[in-house]
């Protein structure tokens, strides 16, 4: 029998599949290749210093993204295979290409990820977009679904992107910022019609993306030589000194 308690449980268990193969996807995919020790770059300044948060080293000690300013990310101005486009080419524009696309990814249906992804994948990244569509179907099958199709029917997820920590990559001959590492801390909750709202969604995932400016627009890359450049990032916790030095910054959503 399909009981309400089953039915409660259903987003739970495909989060939980999520939760594990794209926590494991991101922290190989992210910095394949030699740069696994690699120094953190230089940090983008996405936002205004935060009011009181001055220069002395009291400040840098008690300082966290809790007391900080959030980042207000740029609203896109047009969409392309159902991922927003439209960016400019600042940092802030970056990390929120890297926001709305997270967000809005469609990491369950395998041929929707694939029209977002052609749309937003730098035409260098070769490959870039067949890996990713495969790890959507690794999450579908892990789920129990089809390799290929829409969703589960009935069932919606939403993700939200909390904090930020991007990083400027920069190599010979290319201009700063025009590269850019963009670590995320989000949740994700899933919502079934009749069911009500998952109890235990993920909260505290981490994911990373690489961004460049190409063609006039942020595109998403997993080229090696930008690979190696990349960082990973100190655990974020809003209320940790170590985070804010890192360069961990919270989101503002428009309401």
């Amino acid at each position: 029998m399909y009981t309400a308690e089953r039915r409660s449980r259903r987003p739970l268990l495909v989060l939980s599949v999520v939760g594990v193969v794209v926590g494991g996807v991101a922290a190989v995919s992210a910095l394949s290749g030699d740069g696994g020790g690699a120094p953190p770059a230089s940090r983008p300044s996405v936002s205004a210093p935060p009011a009181g948060g001055g220069g002395g080293a009291d400040s840098r000690t008690t300082m966290t993204p809790a007391k900080g300013k959030k980042v207000a990310l740029e609203v896109p101005t047009g969409s392309e295979g159902g991922a927003a486009t439209g960016f400019p080419r600042t940092a802030r524009g970056a990390v929120s290409a890297a926001v709305y696309f997270w967000e809005g990814y469609a990491f369950l249906d395998d041929r929707a990820a694939r029209r977002q992804l052609a749309a937003v994948t730098s035409p260098d990244a070769t490959g870039y977009v067949d890996k990713r569509v495969s790890e959507v179907r690794e999450l579908r099958e892990g789920a129990g679904l089809p390799p290929s199709g829409p969703a589960p029917a009935g069932i919606t997820f939403t993700t939200t992107v909390n904090a930020v920590r991007p990083t400027s990559i920069l190599l010979p001959g290319e201009e700063p910022g025009d590269v850019v590492q963009v670590w995320m801390s989000y949740d994700q909750h899933g919502i079934e019609a009749g069911a009500g709202a998952d109890t235990s969604p993920l909260t505290g995932e981490t994911t990373s993306l690489i961004l460049k400016w190409q063609n006039k627009a942020w595109k998403l890359t997993d080229e090696p030589k930008y690979q190696a450049k990349g960082s990973f990032p100190a655990a974020y916790d809003p209320h940790s000194p170590h985070a804010w030095t890192d360069g961990w910054t919270r989101v503002h959503h428009v309401d």
